[in-house]
């Protein structure tokens, strides 16, 4: 079977690769209104989704990057909706600061809840995290229901979260939720549309616990030169 001229990959050492992506990504997006404190985050989640079109369709509330930075390092939790989110966060970045990754959707109380209540385990996850976990970044992918929960949370004063990363992906309700998110004034990451999902928010995390890192060692090294 002839496919004609033959494909030859290009030879790059693996520790090139991510670097050489990264400059690809840049020259392909082009000019775009994000900050350079901003673009970390976008640059990685088009990592994870070779997706431009989910990259430009990203909204920061003006605070949020700073807000996640802060949380990281203060050693605030992660509250993931699902556990594939779980399992794609740097987790180790995160224990420098004493912070750790919790999903409760499985837990037995949610379950039990949720089915008492006829409501999800998404909605009764989220319910669980806020009472237990104020202060730290919500991260939702898959479950809009969580996402519409943890609004309604926030403006009846019930969760006061550090950060909310919600894209869930799908079509019934994940656009709409991402819309009302976006019109608190919280520090928040979210998108534009139906696309989402936990391959994005965990790039989104990533990156982040990446510029807490960065933040920690330029603190580190100003203290040594006084």
């Amino acid at each position: 079977m002839d496919f004609g001229t033959e494909f030859k990959p290009q030879t790059v050492q693996p520790q090139e690769i991510e670097g050489l992506s990264f400059q690809m990504i840049t020259e392909e997006l082009g000019s775009h209104d994000f900050t350079a404190e901003q673009y970390p985050v976008v640059q990685r989640i088009i990592h994870a989704s070779a997706d431009f079109e989910l990259g430009r369709s990203l909204v920061f509330h003006p605070q949020a990057v700073e807000a996640g930075i802060k949380a990281i390092l203060d050693g605030m939790p992660v509250i993931a909706d699902v556990r594939m989110v779980e399992a794609g966060i740097a987790k180790e970045r995160l224990h420098r600061y004493g912070g750790e990754v919790r999903v409760h959707i499985s837990d037995p109380d949610v379950v039990e809840a949720a089915g008492a209540l006829g409501l999800t385990r998404a909605i009764m996850a989220t319910r669980k995290a806020c009472a237990e976990a104020p202060g730290g970044i919500y991260v939702i992918g898959n479950a809009p229901t969580a996402l519409l929960e943890l609004i309604r949370l926030i403006k009846a004063g019930e969760a006061k979260p550090g950060l909310v990363i919600g894209m869930p992906v799908g079509f019934v309700s994940a656009a709409e939720s991402k819309d009302e998110l976006r019109k608190l004034d919280i520090p928040y990451i979210t998108n534009i549309g139906r696309k989402g999902g936990s391959t994005i928010v965990v790039a989104a995390v990533n990156a982040l616990s990446l510029l807490a890192v960065r933040r920690a060692a330029e603190t580190d090294a100003s203290l040594k030169r006084r």
